[in-house]
């Protein structure tokens, strides 16, 4: 499986200005994977600690942060020599480790020649709750679902994606039905590492639906473990109401959907709670097509997407052969994937904020960037 932050990572490892790293995403979009996988073919060992597991790592940070007594304490958990240049150090979870986040701050400070890299499936929810956030003393880099051309690659189908950045439309044109077909595959499945090897190595349309499933029963998982049970409540009504707001023909928010008479205030926390896990991406409307397109916002009116178009095809419920099959299965879906698929790629890709434009005479632009000028 070969995943794009791999070089991104490289040039970290090779920044004499680098800082400790914190990998952003969601749960299950491989943060775990891209580490180690980075570790072992870049360095000559990887010193890996999770800390939601080992009970060691309530210790680490408790006394002091002296960088020599915890490069010592994490050699003798983990049964690695640590060397600087030679070997990254990982921290998985850190967010279930009092003082652990901040810690980055003194690596930073005190042993700069050592790699280190951070992450944690709620790490995001825990920088959406500013606790102690080493600020300008580390680098961040965010994770998501594998995109489009990262499943060409999965599918072996590397020519296919190398043809995307010539572009000789004249081939493309011969070769358009199998690129249809392969995005009707990634509608169905997405991008989340385990369902795209699962469904290579197998091709079995429901061991792949029971794997979305899974994830997204992790999520609700997340979701009442990590929250209050009102505060739980509302994310869920939020999360479970997606595709019905996609369904929906010009797609903005409504909070109606959730319950009748619902209001801003009762859901602006847990939209937010969903956004700092990874889970939604916002799309805010503005009034004016004119740069600086965020000076145009209007924050009242604005569209969900899920990050993956598999686990909205899941949530969905959405038969396979709709997606797969049927010639106007994307018809049927009024758009919904579409829409979601073209929101998880701008944001996979695309360094920068995504809006969308809507005026009174019903003329809408569904997306809207700037790039340049």
């Amino acid at each position: 499986m070969k995943r794009k932050i791999i070089q991104q990572l490289k040039l970290w490892k090779d920044n004499p200005a680098r800082k400790p790293l914190i990998l952003l995403g969601a749960r299950q979009v491989g943060k775990t994977w891209v580490m180690k996988h980075f570790g072992l073919t870049e360095f000559e060992n990887v010193a890996y600690i999770n800390c939601d597991v080992e009970p060691l790592a309530k210790e680490l940070f408790a006394a002091d942060y002296n960088i020599p007594r915890i490069l010592l304490a994490l050699q003798a958990i983990t049964g690695t020599k640590i060397e600087a240049g030679k070997t990254l150090i990982v921290f998985d979870e850190l967010q279930e480790v009092e003082r652990g986040l901040h810690s980055l701050k003194y690596f930073q400070e005190n042993a700069p020649e050592y790699h280190v890299m951070a992450a944690g499936s709620l790490l995001g929810i825990t920088l959406g709750k500013g606790q102690s956030f080493p600020v300008g003393k580390v680098n961040v880099m965010h994770l998501y679902p594998m995109d489009f051309e990262e499943f060409l690659m999965a599918a072996g189908e590397t020519d296919l994606c190398d043809l995307l950045h010539q572009p000789d439309w004249e081939i493309l044109k011969i070769l358009s039905l199998k690129y249809v077909d392969l995005l009707r595959q990634y509608y169905y499945v997405g991008g989340m590492p385990e369902v795209v090897d699962c469904f290579f190595q197998h091709q079995n349309l429901q061991e792949v639906r029971d794997k979305q499933t899974e994830i997204l029963d992790a999520y609700r998982r997340d979701i009442s473990k990590h929250t209050t049970a009102t505060e739980s409540i509302r994310i869920g009504q939020v999360l479970q109401s997606l595709p019905s707001q996609l369904a929906r023909e010009n797609k903005k928010f409504i909070y109606n959907v959730l319950k009748k008479g619902a209001r801003a205030t009762e859901y602006e926390l847990a939209i937010q709670w969903l956004m700092d896990a990874g889970l939604v991406y916002k799309v805010e409307r503005v009034n004016e097509a004119k740069m600086p397109l965020k000076f145009y916002v209007d924050m009242s009116s604005f569209k969900l997407f899920l990050l993956d178009c598999g686990l909205l095809s899941a949530m969905s419920e959405t038969p396979p052969e709709l997606l797969l099959v049927s010639e106007n299965g994307m018809e049927e879906s009024k758009g919904a994937f579409t829409e979601n698929y073209l929101m998880s790629q701008l944001v996979a890709t695309a360094d920068t904020s995504v809006f969308y434009y809507s005026n009174n005479a019903k003329l809408e632009i569904d997306f809207l960037i700037q790039h340049g000028n």
